[in-house]
Parts: C-alpha cells; sequence; structure tokens
C-alpha cells in the first residue's frame, strides 16, 4: 500500500489576470508583464500585483491622506503611484505636488 498525501495546499491561489474587461486596464498589464519581466525592479511586479485586485482590495486614496503622506520627513519631491481611486477632498485647498 502506498501513503496517502494530502494535496489541498499544493496549489497556489492567486490572480494572473484582471477580471475586468476594462480596455485602459488591460493596457496597463501589458504594460507593466513588459516591465516586471524585463526589469529587475520589484516596483513594477508589485504594481502588477495590485492592478489584479479586486475592486474591494483598491480601497480609495482621498487628497489629504495623500497631502499627510507627504508631509512626512524626506518625502517632498517624491512621486506618489496608486492603484485604488483618488477622491476629491473639499477640506484640502491646493493639492499636494
Amino acid at each position: 500500500m502506498g501513503v496517502d498525501i494530502c494535496h489541498k495546499n499544493d496549489r497556489k491561489v492567486r490572480r494572473t489576470n484582471p477580471k475586468s474587461d476594462d480596455v485602459y486596464l488591460r493596457l496597463l498589464v501589458k504594460l507593466y508583464r513588459f516591465l516586471a519581466r524585463r526589469t529587475g525592479a520589484k516596483f513594477n511586479k508589485i504594481i502588477l500585483r495590485r492592478l489584479f485586485m479586486s475592486r474591494a482590495n483598491r480601497g480609495p486614496l482621498s487628497l489629504a491622506r495623500l497631502g499627510r503622506m507627504l508631509r512626512k520627513p524626506n518625502r517632498e519631491g517624491r512621486i506618489v503611484v496608486t492603484v485604488g481611486t483618488v477622491t476629491n477632498d473639499s477640506r484640502v485647498q491646493t493639492v499636494p505636488r
């Protein structure tokens, strides 16, 4: 008789394509899939993985929170990248640069 091995944890479950049929999202996926493959940057792999996420896991980011993040030391002049939606905040008079 052989040994009965449990195979319920063998398969890695993760998205490899976005569920959406949005043409612009598909173009972004095509671009970042190329960049993740051809460059050694970890950043491109992270963005590609986040483009596959569901809308529930791509939460919105308000302009006020964005401003708070950029006010921390050593963050002025940085480029901010978010995969989710950036929402307007009427309390913020100037958009942070």
